[in-house]
């Protein structure tokens, strides 16, 4: 363990900009991030078309070139739960309901253990739970349980450290999630129902040999509290919803369909679209400050190229950038990436 953690000190760690342009939908930036500049990105946004209030979820990979480190974003899975018997009898447990599959609510730490594990990490041999627990912040980060006229909501945040094998590997693991749940009643034949939407979101882990996942909190720390949504993205996705809801189209039946709908959406944000902006943000942040038991492993800096603050690994002495969005961060107070490279670096100053 000493001397990972000797070698991480002492060796130059580079990132890279990683920026994901959503080909498939919307056409632009999504999000991106930092990640080593040797780690390989994998996964990105898939369209759901037969969801109309999630028709879109990301799901990628940040791996090591060893691939054992990793970085995983898993998809949001989005739920169904009503007390009206009519309903629950055409749609049972199991099945689906305008693209949200039929299940009872449950909190997040809940949540984890009994839809995450078994759906992300089926067929791994000897999991075991070794800590969970709740993490209210998260949930606060998300402004839930304010109230709306005739909604009922609330949100939950939890985590779970998880070992297991891969392979010959043995492996833990630090996964991160939300519930947020929404009731409202329904007017119906025999009377009024409440139906509940409810989604497992902001699922996020980190994994590592067994022993080394805290040692690696600082870098694992940098990605997760880099990753950016692109604003103007998040709002034509959120005009794209909110088309698709008000006119209760259950399914968009094609690309072709999907591409004329975002023809029809506008740049201008509105105030609820960034403050919704807002909060998604804070709890990216909120779990990387939950990582490997709140302890903080980034220090901010400030970029002369990008004007603006960046999160970096701490314990360093020195960190360099570069125009193209490249960081270093080193210890040896003679290293300098200028020697030997074309392109411009500069050091940034800590804040």
């Amino acid at each position: 363990m000493a001397e990972v953690a000797k070698h991480e000190k002492t060796t130059p760690l580079q990132f890279r900009k990683f920026s994901y342009v959503d080909r498939e939908g919307i056409g632009i930036e999504a999000f991106h991030m930092l990640v080593p500049s040797d780690w390989k990105v994998a996964g990105g946004i898939r369209w759901v078309l037969d969801n109309p209030g999630m028709p879109a979820v990301a799901s990628f990979r940040v791996t090591d070139p060893k691939e054992v480190d990793e970085f995983e974003v898993f998809p949001n899975q989005p739920f169904f739960w009503t007390n009206n018997p009519m309903v629950r009898q055409l749609f049972p447990v199991g099945s689906r309901y305008f693209g949200s599959e039929v299940r009872t609510p449950v909190k997040a730490l809940e949540a984890l253990k009994q839809i995450i594990l078994p759906r992300f990490r089926r067929g791994v041999e000897k999991t075991q739970i070794v800590r969970e627990q709740v993490l209210p912040d998260l949930a606060k980060s998300l402004g839930a349980g304010q109230t709306q006229p005739g909604v009922s909501a609330w949100a939950d945040g939890a985590k779970i450290r998880i070992e297991y094998k891969r392979g010959s590997t043995a492996m833990e693991e630090e996964i991160y999630g939300v519930v947020e749940s929404f009731s409202f009643p329904i007017q119906t034949m025999t009377g009024v129902a409440t139906n509940t939407l409810w989604t497992v979101d902001y699922l996020f882990s980190f994994k590592a040999q067994r022993g080394t996942l805290d040692g690696r909190s600082k870098l694992f720390q940098t990605i997760a509290t880099s990753f950016a949504l692109n604003p103007q993205w998040f709002n034509k996705y959120n005009q794209v919803v909110e088309y698709l809801i008000q006119r209760q189209i259950q399914q968009i039946h094609s690309i072709g369909e999907l591409s004329r709908i975002i023809s029809q959406t506008h740049n201008e944000i509105s105030e609820s679209n960034l403050r919704s902006y807002y909060d998604r943000q804070a709890v990216y942040d909120r779990v990387a400050e939950n990582f490997s038991e709140h302890i903080r492993g980034v220090d901010a800096y400030y970029d002369p190229f990008e004007q603006k603050s960046v999160e970096l690994p701490s314990g360093y002495q020195r960190a360099w950038t570069n125009n193209l969005g490249e960081y270093i961060v080193t210890d040896q107070e003679d290293f300098n990436p200028n020697v030997g490279s074309n392109l411009h670096w500069e050091m940034m100053e800590r804040k």
